[in-house]
C-alpha cells in the first residue's frame, strides 16, 4: 500500500470508526464475528462453490469463507480499490490467492461479473449506503445461478432515527438541548431523514425487493433492541469516532457548528455521562436470506 492518502472507506472502516482506539477496534470486532458467521450459515455455502462478497471492505466474511473452505473460490468486491488491495494483502499472507478475485465495483453495478456465475452473494451493511437497493437486488440475481442463494445482513437505522429532541446519541442532553441541535443540523445536512439511503428502507422493504426481483424462499431474521445502558467510553474516544464514512466526527462537527463557550458547556455535560455510560441504545437490524428460484 503507498503512502498517498486513501479513500473515506478505506480511511473510515480501518480507522476512523474506532476513534483511534485499540479497544473500540476489539469491540467492534467482537461485535461483528456472530454476524459474519450468521450471514455464512445462512449462505450454505460449502466447498467448490464460487462465493460473491458485494461491498467486501477489508474483508470480514470473504477472509472467513477462504478459511472455512479448500477448494471454493471467493470473489472479493468493493468499491473502493484501497480496501481490495488491503484485504488482497491478507490473502497472499494466507496462501490463497489462487482461488481469490478481486472486483472493484459498486452494489448495484456487478457488470464485470458475469451473469448466472456464482453460487452465493453475501454482503454486510451495504445496502444501507446505496439509493439504488432494487438495482442491487436485480444485480444479485443476475450474477447467481439457478438455484444460488444470498445472505445478507443490514441495520435498520430508521429505528432509532430521529430521536426525541431532549437525546443525543442516547444521552440525556435536555440541558444543553439548544447546543446539540446545531450538532445535529451538521449531520442532518450531510444526510436528511426523509431522503437519505440509510433511512429510507426498512426490513419489510428489503424483503419486498427480493420478492418483487424473482427471489423465491425468501426469509427475514428481525431483531430489535433497546438497552438502558451504554457501555462507558472514553471521552476522546466519543469524540473522534465517525459513525459512517460519509460524516465528520463530533469534535469535526463540534468545531463547525459551535462558539468555543458552547463547546465547554456542551462538554462539561456530556462528557461524564459518556463516561460513566449513562445513556440508552436503540438498534434494530436484519438478516435476508433468498434462493434464486
Amino acid at each position: 500500500m503507498s503512502n498517498t492518502k486513501q479513500d473515506i472507506w478505506y480511511e473510515w472502516l480501518l480507522r476512523r470508526r474506532f476513534g483511534d482506539d485499540p479497544a473500540r477496534a476489539k469491540a467492534t470486532r467482537d461485535f461483528l464475528a456472530p454476524i459474519r458467521n450468521k450471514v455464512l450459515e445462512n449462505a450454505h455455502f460449502v466447498e467448490g462453490e464460487t462465493l460473491l462478497d458485494v461491498g467486501c471492505g477489508d474483508g470480514l466474511i470473504a477472509l472467513r469463507a477462504l478459511e472455512r473452505t479448500r477448494t471454493s473460490t471467493v470473489i472479493f468486491s468493493d468499491i473502493s480499490q484501497d480496501l481490495l488491495d488491503h484485504a488482497k494483502e491478507t490473502v497472499v499472507w494466507m496462501g490463497d490467492l489462487f482461488r481469490s478475485q478481486f472486483v472493484c465495483a459498486s452494489a448495484d453495478d456487478l457488470s464485470q461479473i458475469p451473469s448466472q456465475s456464482v453460487d452465493v452473494v453475501t454482503t454486510r451493511s451495504v445496502l444501507i449506503y446505496v439509493a439504488a437497493k432494487a438495482q442491487c437486488f436485480r444485480e444479485f440475481l443476475r450474477v447467481l445461478k439457478p438455484g444460488g442463494r444470498v445472505s445478507l445482513f443490514e441495520p435498520i437505522a430508521r429505528f432509532g432515527s430521529p430521536e426525541p429532541p431532549h437525546q443525543f446519541w442516547g444521552y440525556d442532553v435536555a440541558p444543553v438541548q439548544e447546543i446539540s441541535q446545531k450538532i445535529l443540523a451538521v449531520y442532518r445536512q450531510i444526510q436528511p431523514l426523509d431522503s437519505d439511503p440509510m433511512l429510507d428502507f426498512d426490513e419489510r422493504d428489503l424483503f419486498n425487493l427480493a420478492v418483487e426481483t424473482g427471489f423465491s424462499a425468501v426469509s427475514i431474521d428481525y431483531q430489535a433492541s433497546l438497552s438502558r445502558n451504554i457501555a462507558p467510553q472514553p471521552w476522546e474516544t466519543m469524540l473522534n469516532v465517525a459513525h459512517n464514512p460519509r460524516i465528520p466526527t463530533l469534535h469535526e462537527a463540534m468545531q463547525q457548528s459551535m462558539t468555543p463557550a458552547e463547546i465547554e458547556r456542551f462538554s462539561a455535560h456530556l462528557q461524564p455521562l459518556v463516561e460513566r455510560g449513562e445513556g440508552q441504545s436503540r438498534f434494530a437490524r436484519v438478516y435476508l436470506s433468498a434462493v434464486k428460484g
